[in-house]
Formats: structure tokens, sequence, C-alpha cells
């Protein structure tokens, strides 16, 4: 009976292990939301928080006709004086990735090496983030699991 507990012991490590791989591990810092943030992190932060109960379109990029994830990523930053590619993957692909959230932050989600999805971290475990068709802008917490499953990285352009 034991040479048949090793083996299956190895398999459920090896199960646990691969299940890990290729997932980045989603940090984020203690900050307070306002304390000791960059004019442009604040700005940011400041727009994003104007934006929340905006409805979700796909593709929209102004308040006026919805917003999508990317598009909300890039108002935020573009009134911090930052221009931003269009998409969720290109963003994800064009940003100094770094390795702990702080305020103002964008955080990617999606599978392998493309990203579906962004969203502006505000601290606490926290980020604002268009959700998707039939929904409105909103906070929600990153530590549920759905986000932790697809966290990808983040990147930040802000001091």
């Amino acid at each position: 009976m034991r040479s048949i507990r090793l083996p299956l012991c190895l398999l459920f490590v090896w199960v646990l292990l691969a299940g890990c791989a290729g997932h980045s591990t989603l940090e984020t810092d203690d900050t307070p939301i306002t304390k000791g943030l960059s004019s442009q992190r604040v700005q940011i932060l400041t727009v994003a928080k104007k934006n929340l109960g905006v409805g979700y379109k796909w593709g929209g990029n102004t308040p006026s006709e919805g917003l999508d994830c990317s598009g909300l990523a890039a108002l935020a930053y573009h009134a911090a004086g930052y221009t931003l590619p269009r998409t969720s993957n290109d963003q994800f692909h064009h940003m100094p990735q770094v390795s702990k959230a702080r305020p103002g932050d964008l955080m990617f989600f999606g599978s392998g090496s493309h990203a579906n999805h962004v969203g502006i971290y505000m601290g606490n475990n926290k980020m604002i983030h268009a959700p998707g068709s039939g929904r409105r802008v909103q906070v929600t917490n990153v530590t549920y699991g759905y986000w932790q499953d697809h966290y990808l990285g983040t990147g930040s352009l802000a001091p």
C-alpha cells in the first residue's frame, strides 16, 4: 500500500504546482488611497472615480457614449498627461511592469500573455473598472478568486 501512496502524493503535489504555473502573483502595497501620491496618480484616481456609474460600451472611450475597461484607463491616464494605446492588451504590453500595485497603477487580467481586461488600482485591494456589457463602471475587490486567477501583472507610467 505504501508504494501506491507515494506516487499519488507526488501526483497531487504536481497538480497543485502545475495550477500555479504561468500566473503572476497579485501583490499590492498598503498605502492609504491618497497618502503621499504624486499629482498624476491623484488625477488618474479622480477621473476614474468621477466615472463611477457610467454605462459600459464596448469600444467606448467617453463618459457620454459609455466606457469599456481600456477606454476608462486611457481617459484617466490622458487627464494626467499620458497617452495609452486603445486596447487592454496593447496597454499591458506598452507599460513598464511593476511588482506591487500602487494607487493609480493599471492592473491587467487575462490568460497567457494576452490581457483582455484592465482596472485602475485604488489602494486597499480595490480597483475601478468597467466590467462588461449591461454593467456600469464600479469598484471591486481584487482579492476575489476570479481576479487572482486571471491576474497578469501591473503596469505604471506615473511617478
